[in-house]
């Protein structure tokens, strides 16, 4: 029991006299709901043609009564001639707005219903358009649309309506810097480029495959194993990978090399190093110099 409940359960004989008796309130009497006139909008303001109209009629109107003509009028409030003209003959507004507001629509007739299935709950603009069709209209659903376009659903009691923030999607990286993290010795990355290697590979198989593949190629050319090729060919062609099938093919037209290459501590590197001295001495003496020369330079040079 909650403390003070004793307390609060004695009700003296003083007390039930002294409370005031409690009166029953009659229910209120639903007021019906008239549809809008040609005035007002579906929501029972002034129409804003109207509120126009209203506003040049007066301002019209009394510079009239100052004796100012129709041309001095349309200069003033920067209306066409025959706008003054129309206002100024008019016998009174109500006059200006019967011809405004005159124009007939299709969905005049249907505006009860609409109104009444609309206080019922049903704000389902598809669902209404179907039940005028079975009435008999013939109008589109924008018609509908535009006519309800000012027109909120009421809120649900006691429910507060929250924005829920989505999380903004992460940018993807560049490509070459993709190409740089799987190229990378695994031990040689920083933690954060570890992670985003990670999660990008996680989010593309195909990615991740590519990876994988790289990576035993280069423990195969690090460790000189010549006796994997055949099985790391096999696993690459069992996946789709286009680009990882044209180095394969590749690799089968000159097997025996690739696997003399992978067996053999010796490369063509020092070769290489030679072709390209004698192309930086043959470019520096362009235009000066005969083939004699060059011999003599690259036999002499360092």
């Amino acid at each position: 029991m909650y403390p003070g409940g004793v307390r609060r359960g004695l009700v003296t004989a003083e007390t039930i006299v002294q409370a005031p008796v409690a009166t029953e309130q009659p229910e209120p009497v639903p007021v019906p709901f008239v549809p809008p006139d040609g005035t007002l909008d579906a929501l029972g303001r002034p129409r804003r043609l109207v509120a126009r109209t209203a506003e040049r009629y007066a301002a019209v109107q009394k510079l009239l009564s100052e004796g100012k003509s129709l041309g001095a009028i349309g200069r003033t409030l920067r209306l066409d001639h025959s706008t003054v003209r129309r206002f100024a003959r008019a016998g009174s507004l109500d006059e200006l707005l019967v011809k405004t507001t005159g124009r007939l629509s299709v969905l005049d007739e249907h505006k009860p219903y609409l109104h009444a299935r609309w206080l019922d709950g049903c704000h389902n603009i598809p669902q209404l358009h179907r039940d005028l069709r079975e009435l008999g209209f013939t109008g589109s659903v924008q018609c509908i649309r535009r006519y309800f376009r000012s027109f909120k659903p009421p809120r649900q009691p006691g429910r507060k309506q929250q924005r829920v923030s989505r999380p903004q999607p992460r940018p993807a990286p560049k490509p070459r810097r993709g190409v740089r993290w799987i190229l990378t010795n695994p031990e040689r990355l920083t933690p954060a480029d570890a992670a985003e290697l990670k999660e990008i590979r996680t989010a593309c198989p195909h990615l991740d495959a590519a990876a994988r593949h790289v990576h035993d190629f280069a423990e195969m050319l690090h460790h000189l194993r010549g006796d994997q090729p055949p099985d790391w060919m096999d696993r690459v062609l069992a996946d789709d990978l286009p680009a990882l099938h044209s180095l394969v093919n590749g690799l089968q037209r000159d097997f025996d090399a690739v696997t003399a290459g992978l067996c053999t501590p010796w490369s063509k590197g020092q070769v290489e190093g030679h072709v390209t001295r004698v192309k930086l001495l043959k470019r520096m003496g362009y235009g000066r110099a005969n083939l004699d020369l060059l011999r003599q330079r690259v036999l002499l040079s360092p």
